[in-house]
């Protein structure tokens, strides 16, 4: 895919949503549209974070705040070394997104991958290989607080293929 590095200045972009939204995949294609890094926010975890949601069990806020903290820092890292970076992170509830807008000066944006509870679960039911169950779908679901209305956010439909939702995103983004 073509570079087309177009925001005006380095920021850090987050790409978030529930789990199965395609927060990676669009995250990738993303920073390699923008010719920028692109850090899989759900490798930042703890080791008990994982093992907690792929036993089933959702994550409290205590178990989110140090992985949202360590989002945090990366990013700021590398507004610090005028770089721009893209995360994904499902950031559910607006005071992560707050968290996560402070430890980058404000300078962040958020891509909210948008789709029906029944998309979503037919693409959480069709992959393989990853630690977050079917199961906790419906608990995501009820933490997240829809970021309508916050600035910096681009909200994108999940109903068409990555590459309309990076285009999406990119336009929101250039806004």
């Amino acid at each position: 895919m073509p570079q087309d590095n177009k925001l005006t200045a380095p920021q850090a972009v987050i790409v978030m949503g529930v789990s199965g939204c395609g927060k990676s995949s669009v995250g990738e294609a993303l920073a390699a549209r923008l010719g920028l890094p692109f850090i899989e926010g759900d490798v930042l975890h703890p080791e008990s974070n994982v093992a907690k949601m792929a036993a089933g069990t959702p994550l409290t806020d205590e178990d989110r705040w140090p992985w949202l903290t360590v989002i945090g820092e990366r990013m700021a890292d590398a507004l610090a070394r005028g770089e721009g970076i893209i995360v994904s992170c499902s950031a559910l509830k607006k005071i992560y997104r707050e968290h996560l807008r402070a430890a980058t000066g404000g300078r962040l944006s958020f891509v909210y991958l948008d789709g029906s509870r029944e998309l979503l679960g037919r693409r959480m039911g069709a992959r393989t290989g990853h630690f977050m169950p079917l199961g906790l779908l419906d608990s995501q679901l009820a933490t997240l607080e829809v970021p309508t209305g916050e600035s910096g956010v681009v909200t994108v439909s999940i109903d068409q293929p990555v590459e309309g939702i990076v285009a999406d995103a990119l336009e929101g983004l250039k806004r």
